[in-house]
C-alpha cells in the first residue's frame, strides 16, 4: 500500500518521493498519484490549492504537472503560494515536468477551468539568477524568485506544434521557416509547451 505522505510502501523513502499532481486518469506507476477528484481513484485526494501541501520539506525528487498548472492560481497570491509549495517540497536537484496548452491555441480557450497562462518566459521569472541579472541591468520584469524565495532553472522548454501544421510540414506543403513565420502570425499553430524545471537549493 502506498503511503500518501512518503509515497513509498515502507522505510527509506525520504527524499525519494515522486509526485504525479493533478493526475486525473493519467496514473503513473512509481509515483504518488494525487488529484482533487476521488472519482479518478488517485492514491491521495488533495486539492492543490489547499496549502500547505501534506509532504515534508525537500521530500520530492520528481514532480509531474501534466496539463495541471494552467488550472491553478486564479489570483496572483494563490499562484505564488503554489509555486512556493512546489519549491518547498522539492529536494535540491529535483525535476519538475510541466505540460501546458499554448496560450494561443483553442485548447486553452475552450476549457473554462483554465485560469492562468503558463509560458517558459513566465516560469523563467522564478529563476533567482535571472532576477539578479535583471536587477543589475535595471530591467522591469518582476523578480518573482526574489519575491517568493524560490529558485527554479529551466532545464528544457519545447514548443509542440499542432498536428495539422506538423502534417503540412511532413507532406512538404510548407517549410519549417514558413511554419515559424505562421507561429508568429496565427493562432492554433503551437499546441503546447513541454518544460522541465530543475530545483536549486542552498547546499
Amino acid at each position: 500500500m502506498i503511503d500518501p505522505v512518503s509515497g513509498g510502501s515502507g522505510e527509506g523513502t525520504a527524499g525519494k518521493l515522486r509526485l504525479n499532481l493533478g493526475c486525473g486518469l493519467r496514473r503513473e506507476p512509481g509515483f504518488l498519484n494525487v488529484d482533487k477528484f476521488g472519482e479518478c481513484e488517485p492514491d491521495l485526494v488533495w486539492d492543490l490549492e489547499r496549502l500547505p501541501w501534506p509532504w515534508p520539506d525537500n521530500s520530492a525528487v520528481e514532480i509531474r504537472l501534466i496539463h495541471v498548472l494552467e488550472h491553478l492560481g486564479r489570483t496572483t497570491e494563490s499562484f505564488f503560494g503554489i509555486m512556493k509549495e512546489l519549491y518547498r517540497v522539492c529536494a535540491g536537484g529535483a525535476t519538475v515536468v510541466i505540460h501546458v496548452p499554448h496560450f494561443r491555441h483553442d485548447d486553452f480557450f475552450n476549457d473554462p477551468t483554465h485560469v492562468r497562462v503558463i509560458t517558459p518566459t513566465m516560469l523563467g521569472l522564478f529563476d533567482r539568477d535571472q532576477n539578479l541579472d535583471l536587477q543589475a541591468r535595471g530591467g522591469a520584469n518582476s523578480p518573482l524568485a526574489l519575491y517568493t524565495g524560490t529558485h527554479f532553472k529551466m532545464a528544457s522548454a519545447l514548443t509542440i506544434v499542432d498536428k495539422r501544421w506538423k502534417d503540412r510540414v511532413d507532406r512538404g506543403e510548407i517549410s519549417w521557416d514558413q511554419l515559424r513565420d505562421a507561429y508568429e502570425k496565427f493562432n492554433n499553430v503551437a499546441a503546447e509547451f513541454h518544460m522541465v524545471l530543475s530545483v536549486v537549493k542552498p547546499s
